[in-house]
């Protein structure tokens, strides 16, 4: 099942830099593992927002709230999860 999801990150101004440095380091690491294991298919930057949007690749909805739940940011994001559906004019579903 695809999904599109948003993330609006807000990781507190005011929280430890040694600490913030750990959490994106950790963050990083978790999504390239993610993407080297074609879960998240795609990640996008969203321009002049501390956002990003991406596609997950995942078997059920409930395997998509575990990936995210277990996301070392999720504490700072707010997430907007979108299914994802084959479209009829779809070069893919007209071959």
């Amino acid at each position: 099942m695809l999904f599109h999801v948003r993330m609006d990150v807000a990781v507190p101004r005011d929280l430890d830099p040694a600490e913030r440095r750990a959490l994106l380091a950790a963050e990083k690491a978790r999504a390239l593992e993610l993407q080297r294991n074609g879960v998240w298919r795609h990640l996008w930057r969203v321009v002049g927002q501390y956002s990003n949007v991406g596609v997950f690749d995942v078997d059920s909805a409930d395997e998509l709230h575990e990936v995210l739940w277990n996301l070392p940011l999720f504490p700072y994001l707010t997430i907007q999860v979108t299914p994802l559906t084959e479209h009829p004019s779809a070069l893919s579903a007209n071959p």
